[in-house]
């Protein structure tokens, strides 16, 4: 049987269309996936979308399954929900995440694949990348019981960090962002709220994750002295300056960086395959939903893209239905 599918790609900066694949038929050992949702994260992703993508970092950015190369033509994605429809008879039937492109149909290897438990929504599992990232950041940071916690930057990333950490016994957690809309996200997700100039200080650890260097700098200030100061930001091709004057040392303070293409040194005898996992397992909790903040179909994409790159179409996640037949 001849299998076939529509994948999105970006044809340039900036422009995007959909295109007609061939598949294959799926081997021993492979999965023939049919996709339900994907998502688009609006940070990396439209930072791609517009060609932000550093020369000297368009290896590290390459996506597990991406086609083509920076900044275009490439087909480029990471956040793929769908049901197995040929493949291992432990798997088909059953609903999957895979770190695969915008693209109706797909074949990989089983591995690739991690079932999504009955208890997480298809529609929610969309989150699992960026939940992972927010897992590999919190094993970066060791946030301890009753630690002082800012999260500078209330997108995708740092709001999924916030998520999780008032899981952590007696800690104070606030949600930092220029955005007063931002003040609903935090409140779905259970933590506190303000704007950069009225945030909580003597902080033992910051998390930043809103790209700019004044959000930077207001992290560091944040900080009691020997805080830390977790680095989620990506900056793409643009330089950023660090305030290190003034009490930077005299405070001893820290910047650590974190990035999810590594697991945590701090859990060696983890694997990408058990962060992924317990991703899955964090999304049984319904408040994640606040995380995902519009919807469209997959025929759409070319039109919609533009709009969040450009802000005209805010976000954090940005959901994408397939239909039945996709």
């Amino acid at each position: 049987m001849k299998h076939t599918g529509r994948a999105f790609w970006i044809d340039s900066p900036g422009r995007g269309g959909i295109r007609d694949v061939s598949l294959p038929d799926p081997g021993e050992g492979e999965v023939l996936v049919r996709t339900l949702f994907s998502g688009v994260s609006r940070g990396t992703e439209t930072l791609v979308f517009r060609g932000g993508v550093p020369a000297s970092q368009h290896t590290a950015m390459r996506a597990p399954y991406q086609e083509g190369d920076f900044p275009g033509p490439v087909k480029y994605g990471y956040l793929n929900v769908g049901v197995v429809e040929e493949g291992p008879g432990t798997l088909v039937g059953r609903t999957v995440f895979c770190l695969y492109p915008h693209q109706t149909r797909y074949v990989v290897p089983a591995s690739a694949v991690t079932p999504v438990p009955d208890s997480v929504p298809a529609e929610r599992a969309v989150l699992a990348g960026t939940v992972e990232t927010a897992v590999n950041a919190l094993w970066d940071a060791a946030p301890l019981v009753g630690d002082r916690i800012a999260v500078v930057g209330g997108g995708m990333v740092g709001s999924s960090v916030a998520a999780l950490l008032p899981r952590f016994p007696g800690v104070r957690v606030q949600l930092v962002d220029a955005d007063p809309g931002r003040a609903g996200i935090a409140k779905a997700l259970g933590v506190g709220f303000a704007s950069p100039e009225d945030a909580l200080g003597d902080c033992d650890l910051v998390v930043h994750a809103s790209a700019t260097e004044q959000g930077l700098a207001r992290s560091l200030e944040l900080l009691s002295a020997e805080g830390t100061v977790l680095e989620l930001s990506w900056y793409g091709d643009r330089p950023v300056s660090v305030p290190l004057g003034e009490a930077f040392h005299s405070r001893r303070l820290v910047i650590r960086s974190s990035q999810v293409g590594t697991v945590s040194p701090a859990r060696p005898h983890r694997t990408y395959a058990d962060r992924l996992a317990l991703a899955l397992d964090l999304l049984a909790d319904p408040a994640l939903d606040a995380l995902v903040t519009g919807e469209s179909a997959f025929e759409d994409l070319p039109d919609v893209l533009p709009k969040l790159a450009s802000g005209e179409l805010p976000a954090l996640c940005h959901r994408v239905r397939y239909g039945e037949s996709a």
